[in-house]
């Protein structure tokens, strides 16, 4: 007894009693504290936890802005779909459901059950653009935690025929190729967006407030014209597979006022179907691609000797043998002409005589002609991934190097740079910017060369075109046509020219008597047995020019029966370089 007795009066330190209830007091104060802190002083971390339960703000996509053509006529335009998401934390699935989920949007179950699985997140797609219709099936479902949202689609009605001028955008509905991202900025707008009150289901039951509208995209009138754009893919495609070539392209130009009227390439794609595009098909060629232009550089070499009073368009040019020799190497003409006028030279597509005025020349009075007309620089058309060429300083030219360029070897162009450069033969001597967006009024010009000079080139280039040129196949019925021709043979990639790959090429204006349109021509590798410009490219001029004429109702210069095609039986006249 007296050992119970004394056990039971042996208590706990005072100390540690009082120890234990300071402790449990400082939390009840830390505790009353915050509480004061979060419901009192600083409340936006609950109140922003409980407007999460039963609000959600939605974005607001903008309309992408409208691309048309010059008169109007829709390039691309937006068209509303429906993207399914899901919040995944409010997914309710029940049994069955998830099959007849998968099967309505056209997606694996096992997919959609790993998206759903990522509880972390808020928002999840599960599938985007649906056409309302079939978003209406979902939404029929009625499972909690699964919205739509409103997206826009870009539809193109040109399909490939302006694939390379207008491009494409993603899901997202930003630009990825050509003017959808050069005026991505433009087109696109900005969100907008807006809160919404929820119920316990997730579905959305009240508008709460609207806080930010979106702002819609500008529309884009693009200088283009549908009408010639179609009639240029249209010859540019049957060009391209008559002769079994790799690829070409086409560039129609206002002389009055530098709009592009059509651009077209091949091959090309269906901006529609972005599943099965690529890559390579997507190019604009005309305008990021380089060739060696060949004998369409003539001209500009003529205008060059004619500007410095060193050569008039009478002047005669001994090219016999039909060889020159610089150095180790050797230029060669396709024919052996004897004895030809400045006029002639280009008639005749003749090597020698355009090398000749050239070497009399100092090596900067060309290369200051080529520079004016735009070589060697992008021609800031607005185009992303322009190219400028190549157009080295003339102080590095070597004389065999100053001869080769006189007829387009040594030096890169892009077709829209060479069809810009014609300008200056159509208009007088002056140029103007190009742009593939409609002018209402057009740029100043500036002079290049003088009057005298391009009239003198443009009769050149007219006699080019008759028999005893190398384009007589570019003829028109009920007009004066003035142009010239390009067979130039393509590099290898690893040094040197290739035997038998060609790119063949027609530049030409028409009417040659008050010039509208500029159209430059290019067949790249033709293989079906021709390869000479006048042969392969200048019947697309031909083709296109006559219908484009017609199509904006320039009236004739000639009687429509006045076209004199080189007899039976006469030998072609041909160029190589």
């Amino acid at each position: 007894m007296r050992a119970a007795a004394t056990t039971s009066a042996i208590g706990l330190p005072t100390w540690r009693a009082r120890l234990v209830l300071a402790v449990l007091a400082a939390c009840l104060v830390v505790l009353a504290g915050r509480a004061v802190w979060l419901q009192g002083l600083n409340d936006d971390f609950l109140q922003q936890k409980g407007e999460s339960r039963y609000s959600r703000s939605i974005a607001l996509p903008p309309t992408r802005g409208m691309i048309t053509d010059r008169h109007g006529e829709p390039l691309a335009i937006s068209t509303p779909v429906e993207s399914v998401w899901a919040s995944p934390d409010d997914v309710r699935l029940e049994p069955g459901q998830l099959a007849r989920l998968t099967r309505l949007i056209g997606a694996e179950s096992a997919e959609i059950e790993r998206r759903l699985a990522d509880s972390r997140r808020d928002f999840v797609y599960l599938k985007r653009h649906l056409p309302p219709e079939q978003a209406a099936r979902v939404v029929a479902l009625g499972v909690p935690g699964i919205f739509l949202q409103r997206e826009y689609r870009r539809y193109y009605p040109s399909g490939e025929v302006l694939a390379h001028v207008i491009g494409m955008t993603n899901l997202d509905d930003a630009g990825q190729e050509a003017l959808e991202l050069a005026f991505n900025e433009q087109l696109a707008g900005r969100p907008g967006s807006r809160r919404v009150i929820r119920d316990r289901k997730g579905h959305i039951v009240e508008d709460a407030e609207s806080i930010r509208p979106p702002q819609h995209g500008s529309a884009l009138a693009l200088a283009i014209d549908s009408k010639l754009q179609y009639l240029a893919h249209r010859e540019l495609k049957a060009a391209v597979a008559q002769h079994r070539a790799r690829g070409g392209g086409v560039v129609v130009l206002d002389a009055r006022t530098g709009e592009v009227l059509a651009m077209a390439n091949m091959p090309t794609y269906n901006p529609n179907n972005r599943e099965r595009i690529e890559p390579a098909r997507t190019r604009n060629r005309a305008v990021t691609d380089l060739f060696e232009p060949g004998s369409t550089l003539k001209p500009f070499t003529a205008a060059a000797a004619l500007e410095a009073h060193a050569f008039r368009a009478e002047t005669v040019i001994q090219t016999a043998p039909g060889t020159l020799t610089i150095g180790k190497a050797t230029i060669h003409d396709a024919h052996p002409h004897g004895a030809l006028t400045v006029a002639q030279v280009i008639q005749k597509s003749s090597n020698v005589g355009a090398a000749k005025m050239a070497l009399a020349l100092p090596a900067e009075q060309l290369w200051q002609i080529f520079d004016k007309v735009g070589f060697g620089v992008p021609p800031r058309s607005g185009f992303p991934g322009e190219a400028g060429g190549r157009l080295r300083a003339h102080h590095t030219w070597r004389p065999i190097e100053q001869a080769t360029m006189s007829y387009g070897h040594g030096i890169s162009v892009s077709l829209l740079q060479l069809a810009r450069a014609y300008m200056i033969f159509a208009t007088d001597g002056e140029m103007r910017p190009v742009t593939l967006l409609r002018r209402e009024v057009p740029a100043e010009p500036v002079r290049v060369i003088s009057r005298d000079t391009a009239l003198a080139v443009r009769q050149m280039l007219e006699l080019a075109v008759q028999p005893g040129g190398t384009a007589p196949r570019a003829q028109l019925p009920g007009y004066r046509v003035a142009g010239k021709t390009g067979t130039s043979h393509k590099l290898e990639p690893t040094g040197g020219y290739a035997a038998n790959r060609y790119v063949s090429s027609f530049v030409g204006f028409a009417p040659a008597s008050n010039p509208r349109l500029v159209i430059a021509v290019m067949i790249d590798e033709p293989s079906a047995g021709q390869h000479y410009g006048g042969a392969v490219a200048a019947p697309v001029f031909s083709a296109v020019m006559g219908g484009a004429l017609r199509l904006l109702a320039v009236p004739n210069d000639l009687p429509l029966a006045d076209i004199v095609l080189p007899p039976a039986g006469a030998p072609e006249i041909k160029e190589e370089v």
